[in-house]
């Protein structure tokens, strides 16, 4: 879950750096939110990046739940959705990119 966020993270800058812009942070809501108002953003994607968003501490960090390690906490269902998610987001930059 973690590599997906990183994937869609690091897609979402390479998008900004490309149209000119600095891109701070490691939210890809947040990121995706900053675009220039000029670009069309799918229905749904913001809403996936948020649940991508979810996985960026959780994923890594054992003290980040209540009991148990991270591999406890994320399974093939949140790893699968995590990687189809990401991949709608590295292909929405690459649409925008080839603009």
């Amino acid at each position: 879950c973690f590599a997906s966020q990183q994937a869609a993270e690091k897609a979402v800058k390479a998008l900004h750096l490309s149209l000119g812009q600095e891109a701070w942070g490691h939210m890809v809501s947040k990121l995706i939110q900053e675009l220039p108002k000029g670009i069309v953003l799918p229905d749904d994607l913001l809403d996936k990046a948020r649940i991508l968003d979810n996985s960026y501490i959780p994923a890594r960090y054992p003290n980040s739940h209540p009991e148990g390690s991270p591999f406890e906490y994320f399974g093939s269902k949140q790893s699968e959705e995590a990687i189809a998610y990401a991949g709608e987001i590295v292909e929405f930059v690459n649409n925008e990119m080839a603009k």
